[in-house]
C-alpha cells in the first residue's frame, strides 16, 4: 500500500525549486497564492534529515519544502540562477570559468555550495537516495543532469546530516523528490530572448498515472543554451591599462625571442636581452617591460589578450529521460524501481593555442639543446631580419623562443579552426558528460509499530572531454623545417618535399582574427601552411568515470511509547553498504603509457628524466582506477514531549578501511513550541567527509592551469594516500514566528572543522618561494629563493628535469609547472546567520498578495595558519567579504538577499523579486587599486503568469531589468563567475499546458 504525501503539483522544467530563496524558511503546506492545498491521502512521508516515517515536517529540523507554485511564479528560473540568488550558498559553479583551478573542466555542470564550504560538502540527494558525483576536479553532483520534469518539490536541509546520511553531508543536504502525485499529461517549454546570442530554450513534458496497485511517472526534458561571446559584453573585454590580467598572457604569439648566434665550433649563445616582435603593436598586443606598457624597442614581453576568443556562456544540449514505477504486491509489501538517463553535450572556446611550458628533447629535436631554436635557415627569420636588423646584434644568426614565453598561434587566431562558436581562430573544446541511474526498493508497512525498507541504487556518471594542444617536439621540428606528417626528422630536409618551416613572427600573420587589423608587416611568401599547424597540433582526450554502488536496510516505526501525551517515540535502525569506483582514462597523445617523453612519438624514446609526455601546456596523465568500500551503521530516535517538544537523536558509525579508517558521529536537534505563534529550535552534531579514493594515488595529479606571473602555468595537484577524513563540528539554533499571514526565522550556525581536506594554497606557496605578498600578481621578474624547501616543488625553463634551481637564478616568469599536494588543513570556523520574513493577506473576493525577504549574513570564516613542513605559506585569515583567489576558500561575500512582492488571483500572478549581493574585496590588490572593491551586485526580475483557458498558464519574465553590469573584478572575464552572471537585461516566455 502506497504512502503518499504531498498533493498535486505541476511538472514543468524545475530543478531548483527549493533554492528559490522567496519563500519563508518554515516548511509549510499553505501554497504562495494563499489557497490552501487539498489535503494528501495517507500523509506519510519521509523528511530530509530524517530516517523515521512520519516525522512532521516542523519537527526539529530546519528543513524548507517548496513547492513548484513557488518556482512558475518567479517565470521558472534555471537551476543554476536559483542556486546563484539562493542567500547561504555561494562559490557556485556553473557559468564559464575555465581560468580558475576550482572550476576548470567544470563546463556545463551546475552544483551547489551551501554556507560556502565547496560543494564538495553539500550532499545532494534524489528522493532521499545519493547520486554519484561528477568527476572534475572538485567532487559534486551535477544538479543539470537531475530529471528536471519529473521534480515534485524540494526539501533543503541548512543543517548537517553527517549522521543520517553519512560522508559529504556536512554543509546541508538537498533532496530533489519527484512529482509521485501527478495524473495525467503535462507539457512545458520556454525561450529567452539575451542580447549577443540566439538565446536558450527548453522544453519538456511528463506523464503521471496511478491506479489498480500500478504508479508510474515518466519525464523527458530538453535544454538549449546558446553560445555568448565575451565580445559581446563590454565589461569582460578591457584594455590592459584597465585590467592587466584580463586575459592577457606575456606568451603570446606574436611574441618576444632571444637573439642568437650559432656558429658550430666557433661560437654558440644568446647575444642580447629579450626583444618584443615588432608586430606586437600592429596586431593589437601591447609592448610592457615588467608588465608596464612601453614602447616596442623598449619592451621586453608583448602583452596578447586571449579571451576575446571565449565564450561567457558555452553553447549546451542536455536532456534527461525518467521512468518510476511503484508496484503493490500486497497490501503491506510496495516495489519501486526508476530509470535516469542524461546527456550533456558542451561545445566550448579556448585560445588559438596555449603556452608552451616545456623544451623540445636536446640532440634530437632541438640540436642546441636549450628552449627552441629558429635555425639561420627558416624563412620567416630570414624575411624579419631583413626587416628588423637592428634587433640582431653583430654575429645573431638565430633566435631562441623561451619555454613559457612562446605559443604558435594567438592573435592570429588559428588556421586549424573556423568558425568556432561564431568566432575565427578559437580553438574547440569540448565536454560531454552522460548519467545513467537505477534504483530499486521493496518496502514493508505492517503497521506503525514495524516497517522496513530494502534499497538499491547504482549511479553512473561518465565525462569526456578533448582540447587541442601543441605537441613539444614538432613544434621545434617545423621551426627546422622538418614539419609534416610525411617528414622523417632524421633523414628529410628541411622545407623539401614533404618537410616544412613553421614560422612563429609576425610576418606570418595577415591580420587580427578578432578585430580585423591588418598587419603593415604581413609577407604571404613566409606566410605558414596550415598543414603545419595540423601537424603539430593533436587533440587531447580523456574519460573519466565515478562509479556509485548503494545498498540500504531501514527498519523504522512507532514504538507507542509515549511522553506527556504526544505522539509515540519514533525509531530507525539501519545499515549501509557503499562502494564508490573510479576510473579515468586518456587519449592516445597524453596517456603517459604510451608516449611518456616529448621524444617519444618521433623518435622512441621511452625514458626520460621527467615524464611529461607530448603536450606543451595541457600536460599528460597516467590511466588511473581506485575504489572505495564503505559499511554503515546507524540509528535514530524521534521524541515528541507532549505536543509542544520536539526532540531528535541520531548516530552513525563508517567504516572505510585501510589508511582512511572509520567515525562515529552523533547528532542532537529539537524544538520547543513555546506558544502557538512562538517556536525555538536547536542542534548539535559531529559531521565528516572522507577524501575520495582518486585524491589518495601516490604518483597520481591533476593537472590545472593557473594565472602566475604573468601567465598561465602548469599546476600539478598531486594525491595524497595520507589523507584521513575531516570532522566539523557544528551546533546552531533559531527563533521561528507564525501568527496571521506573517512568518518569520532567525537561525544561528555554527562550524568548527579540523583535517579539512584541501588543496594547498598556490597563493601561499608562490609568496614563500619568491618573497612577496601579491599570490599570482607577483611579478614575473620576483627572483626566486633558491634555498627555500619548497623551490623543489617549481620546474624552471632550463632548470633540472626534477624540479628545483639547480645552477640557474631563475625568475617567476621562468617557471613552467608547480607542484602542490592535496592534504590535510590546519582547520577552520564559520559562523553566521539565516533569515526570512514574510506576510501574506488578502485584496478582493479571490485576490491575494505577499511581501518577503531571506538573508544571509557570515559573521565569520577563519582559517587558520598553513604550514608545508615548518614553512607558514598562508597565515590564518578571515574570508568574509573577499574573492579568495588561489586560497583555501571560495568568493564568500558577506551579505546575500532575495525579497519579492507579488499578488495574484486565480492563476493570475505577477511578481517583482531583487537579488543582492554585498560586495566584497580582492585581498590581492592594494586599497584603491581598480578591483580591489568588487562591487554590491543587484538585480531586479518582473514576471507577469496569466492564465488561459484550458489549463495553459502563459509566463512572460524580464530578468535583469536595470541591465546591471557585474561589478569589475581583477579576474580573466573581468568579473567573478562564481558570484554574478553575464547576461544582462534578458526577457523570457514560457508556456505550460496539462492534459
Amino acid at each position: 500500500m502506497r504512502k503518499h504525501g504531498l498533493r498535486y503539483t505541476c511538472a514543468l522544467s524545475a530543478l531548483a525549486l527549493g533554492l528559490a530563496g522567496a519563500s519563508p524558511a518554515v516548511a509549510q503546506d499553505e501554497s504562495p497564492d494563499g489557497a490552501q492545498s487539498p489535503p494528501p491521502e495517507n500523509p506519510v512521508i519521509v523528511v530530509t534529515g530524517s530516517l523515521i516515517r512520519g516525522t512532521p515536517e516542523d519537527a526539529a529540523l530546519p528543513v524548507e519544502v517548496i513547492s513548484q507554485e513557488e518556482l512558475v511564479n518567479q517565470g521558472s528560473p534555471t537551476a543554476l540562477d536559483l542556486i546563484k540568488n539562493l542567500p547561504g550558498s555561494s562559490g557556485v559553479l556553473g557559468d564559464s570559468n575555465q581560468f580558475d583551478s576550482r572550476s576548470q573542466g567544470s563546463e556545463g555542470v551546475s552544483t551547489v555550495n551551501l554556507r560556502g564550504l565547496g560543494p564538495s560538502r553539500t550532499l545532494v540527494l534524489l528522493n532521499g537516495q545519493r547520486l554519484a558525483n561528477t568527476p572534475i576536479g572538485v567532487p559534486s553532483v551535477d544538479v543539470n543532469l537531475l530529471p528536471s520534469a519529473a521534480i515534485g518539490r524540494i526539501e533543503v536541509l541548512k543543517d548537517g546530516a553527517a549522521a543520517t546520511y553519512g560522508s559529504d553531508a556536512i554543509g546541508g543536504v538537498v533532496n530533489f523528490i519527484t512529482n509521485k502525485q501527478l495524473e495525467g499529461l503535462v507539457l512545458s517549454g520556454d525561450y529567452r530572448f539575451i542580447d549577443g546570442s540566439d538565446g536558450d530554450w527548453t522544453a519538456s513534458g511528463a506523464f503521471g498515472h496511478d491506479g489498480d496497485g500500478l504508479r508510474v511517472l515518466a519525464s523527458f526534458g530538453y535544454q538549449h543554451r546558446s553560445p555568448l561571446a565575451a565580445i559581446e559584453r563590454d565589461f569582460a573585454i578591457r584594455p590592459y591599462t584597465e585590467n592587466p590580467a584580463g586575459g592577457f598572457t606575456q606568451g603570446g604569439s606574436p611574441g618576444a625571442f632571444l637573439p642568437f648566434a650559432f656558429y658550430p665550433g666557433t661560437f654558440v649563445g644568446v647575444t642580447s636581452d629579450f626583444q618584443v616582435d615588432r608586430g606586437c603593436d600592429d596586431l593589437g598586443g601591447i609592448p610592457v617591460a615588467n608588465s608596464t606598457p612601453t614602447d616596442v624597442d623598449s619592451a621586453t614581453r608583448c602583452a596578447t589578450q586571449y579571451t576575446p576568443f571565449d565564450l561567457l556562456v558555452e553553447k549546451e544540449d542536455r536532456w534527461q529521460a525518467y521512468l518510476e514505477t511503484e508496484i503493490d504486491l500486497t497490501d503491506q509489501i510496495v516495489a519501486e524501481f526508476s530509470g535516469l538517463l542524461g546527456h550533456t553535450s558542451i561545445s566550448a572556446n579556448t585560445s588559438p593555442s596555449y603556452l608552451i611550458l616545456n623544451t623540445p628533447t636536446p640532440g634530437l629535436a632541438n640540436p642546441i639543446g636549450s628552449q627552441f631554436w629558429v635555425p639561420p635557415n627558416n624563412p620567416g627569420l630570414i624575411a624579419y631580419r631583413e626587416a628588423n636588423p637592428d634587433q640582431f646584434p653583430s654575429g645573431a644568426n638565430s633566435a631562441l623562443l623561451a619555454a613559457g614565453v612562446f605559443r604558435t598561434a594567438l592573435l592570429g587566431g588559428n588556421p586549424l579552426f573556423r568558425d568556432q562558436n561564431g568566432i575565427d581562430g578559437a580553438a574547440p573544446a569540448t565536454r560531454d558528460s552522460e548519467s545513467m541511474r537505477f534504483t530499486g526498493a521493496v518496502r514493508g508497512s505492517h503497521s506503525a509499530a514495524f516497517n522496513w525498507e530494502l534499497s538499491g541504487t547504482w549511479h553512473k556518471y561518465i565525462r569526456e572531454s578533448t582540447g587541442y594542444d601543441s605537441i613539444i617536439d614538432r613544434v621545434q621540428l617545423a621551426l627546422r623545417g622538418l614539419g609534416g606528417e610525411d617528414c622523417d626528422p632524421l633523414t628529410g630536409t628541411p622545407g623539401v618535399g614533404p618537410c616544412m618551416f613553421y614560422n612563429p613572427f609576425s610576418n606570418a600573420i595577415e591580420s587580427n582574427a578578432i578585430t580585423g587589423e591588418i598587419n603593415p608587416g604581413y609577407d604571404p611568401a613566409v606566410a605558414n601552411d596550415p598543414a603545419v599547424f595540423d601537424y603539430f597540433t593533436k587533440k587531447s582526450s580523456s574519460r573519466i568515470s565515478n562509479e556509485l554502488k548503494v545498498a540500504n536496510l531501514v527498519f523504522s516505526g512507532n514504538t507507542g511509547i509515549a511522553l506527556g501525551g504526544g505522539n509515540g517515540i519514533g525509531y530507525a535502525l539501519g545499515a549501509q553498504y557503499r562502494h564508490n569506483g573510479y576510473d579515468a582514462r586518456y587519449g592516445p597523445y597524453n596517456d603517459l603509457t604510451i608516449y611518456p617523453c616529448p621524444g617519444s612519438l618521433d623518435f622512441g624514446v621511452e625514458d626520460c628524466a621527467r615524464p611529461i609526455g607530448l603536450f606543451g601546456f595541457l600536460g599528460s596523465d597516467l590511466p588511473n582506477a581506485s575504489s572505495q568500500d564503505v559499511f554503515a551503521l546507524f540509528g535514530e530516535l524521534q521524541i515528541p514531549i507532549g505536543d509542544r517538544v520536539d526532540i531528535q537523536l541520531a548516530a552513525r558509525y563508517e567504516d572505510y578501511g585501510g589508511a582512511v579508517g572509520s567515525t562515529f558521529d552523533p547528532k542532537a536537534s529539537a524544538r520547543v513550541q513555546i506558544t502557538d505563534w512562538l517556536a525555538l529550535r536547536g542542534s548539535y552534531q559531529t559531521t565528516f567527509r572522507a577524501p575520495p579514493s582518486n585524491i589518495l594515488t601516490a604518483g597520481d595529479y591533476l593537472t590545472s592551469l593557473q594565472f602566475v606571473g604573468g601567465s598561465f602555468r602548469a599546476v600539478r595537484v598531486n594525491d595524497n594516500p595520507t589523507l584521513v577524513p575531516e570532522s566539523a563540528e557544528s551546533y546552531g539554533g533559531g527563533v521561528l514566528l507564525d501568527f496571521g499571514g506573517f512568518r518569520a526565522s532567525v537561525d544561528y550556525w555554527r562550524y568548527d572543522f579540523s583535517d579539512d581536506i584541501v588543496a594547498e594554497p598556490l597563493s601561499g606557496i608562490l609568496n614563500s618561494v619568491f618573497d612577496s605578498t601579491l599570490g599570482s600578481s607577483t611579478p614575473g621578474t620576483a627572483v626566486a629563493d633558491c634555498s627555500n624547501p619548497l623551490a623543489s616543488r617549481f620546474t624552471f625553463s632550463g632548470g633540472p628535469a626534477e624540479g628545483g634551481c639547480g645552477a640557474l637564478a631563475p625568475t617567476l616568469s621562468d617557471v613552467t609547472t608547480i607542484d602542490t599536494f592535496y592534504t590535510n588543513g590546519a582547520g577552520l570556523s564559520t559562523s553566521g546567520i539565516d533569515a526570512t520574513a514574510s506576510y501574506r493577506g488578502d485584496f478582493g473576493t479571490r485576490g491575494t498578495w505577499g511581501v518577503g525577504v531571506t538573508g544571509s549574513y557570515v559573521i565569520d570564516f577563519e582559517t587558520n595558519d598553513f604550514f608545508i613542513g615548518d614553512d607558514l605559506v598562508q597565515p590564518g585569515f578571515s574570508a568574509v567579504g573577499k574573492l579568495n583567489y588561489q586560497t583555501t576558500a571560495y568568493p564568500l561575500p558577506e551579505i546575500k538577499l532575495n525579497g519579492y512582492l507579488d499578488a495574484g488571483w486565480d492563476r493570475h500572478n505577477a511578481r517583482l523579486t531583487v537579488t543582492h549581493v554585498e560586495g566584497y574585496t580582492d585581498q590581492r590588490l592594494t586599497p584603491g587599486t581598480p578591483g580591489h572593491e568588487i562591487p554590491s551586485f543587484t538585480t531586479l526580475d518582473f514576471t507577469l503568469r496569466i492564465g488561459l483557458p484550458a489549463e495553459t498558464d502563459l509566463t512572460l519574465s524580464v530578468l535583469n531589468l536595470l541591465d546591471k553590469d557585474p561589478g569589475f573584478a581583477a579576474l580573466d572575464y573581468s568579473y567573478d563567475p562564481f558570484t554574478a552572471n553575464p547576461l544582462g537585461r534578458n526577457f523570457k516566455i514560457g508556456i505550460r499546458k496539462a492534459f
